[in-house]
């Protein structure tokens, strides 16, 4: 990973933006949306800066001069010049996918957003403002940690009954009834054959698994980029126990 993904909260916040033309008006338009306050260089509040300054060499020395003073620089189409890049955003508010391709193709990224723009349906911001509206149920209803884990695994899985990528015609019903839902979990053992050290061999369902699975345990020489792969909290066992714990148990065992 060459770049640190994060979002910044900048509502009520100074944001400098300095140049012309579309590709201001284009970086004026998202901090807005974000709830920042655009202001000038004098400012001395601001926490972030977009340079839209179409000369290289006025936009190195605006950059300079503003990083100098502590600040975050963006300067618009010229990622080598820039501390922070923005990337090509889906908003399905308070749902936002940012993908970045490090400057390498600004074309690529905005491709890619297509296709997986089409793929997210308008219902997944009201789903996402329902989960958080139901919180406090779901603690009361589901009080452990795992509970409410295992709970929203399941209802936002491919094919359940919250399932991201599914049109929800009305998401606060859908959430409501998983809330009133059972989150106890059955023991379950999966085995993974590994025959490829390539995550990308595995299958969609073998991936899932891997991404919720409550522990691990790893036979032989598997690739360390598949065990990646498996839920970063899983608990790391040294072979399957008897009894089989709550929950899913994954077993990858290489093939070779």
């Amino acid at each position: 990973m060459q770049q640190l993904p994060i979002f910044v909260n900048l509502a009520g916040r100074e944001v400098i933006l300095l140049g012309d033309g579309e590709p201001a008006e284009a970086k004026a338009r998202l901090v807005r949306a974000a709830g920042g306050e655009l202001v000038g260089e004098d400012s001395a509040d601001a926490v972030l800066a977009f340079v839209a300054i179409e000369d290289d060499a006025e936009a190195h020395a605006t950059a300079t001069r503003l990083r100098a003073r502590g600040l975050l620089v963006n300067v618009v189409d010229k990622p080598a010049m820039s501390d922070f890049l923005m990337g090509a955003i889906i908003d399905r508010s308070p749902v936002v996918v940012a993908i970045s391709t490090a400057g390498a193709s600004a074309s690529l990224a905005r491709a890619l957003r297509t296709r997986f723009e089409a793929l997210l349906p308008a219902s997944l911001g009201p789903l996402a403002r329902a989960i958080l509206a139901a919180r406090d149920a779901v603690a009361a209803r589901h009080p452990t940690p795992t509970d409410r884990r295992r709970l929203w695994e399941r209802a936002l899985a491919q094919g359940g009954p919250l399932d991201p990528f599914a049109v929800l015609s009305e998401p606060e019903a859908a959430v409501l009834q998983v809330v009133e839902g059972t989150s106890t979990a059955t023991p379950q053992l999966l085995v993974i054959d590994v025959a490829s050290p390539d995550p990308g061999d595995l299958t969609l369902n073998q991936l899932n698994a891997l991404a919720r699975c409550d522990a691990l345990v790893v036979e032989g020489s598997v690739a360390p980029a598949i065990i990646d792969r498996a839920r970063r909290d899983a608990a790391r066992l040294d072979a399957v126990p008897d009894p089989l714990p709550a929950g899913l148990t994954v077993v990858l065992r290489d093939e070779a």
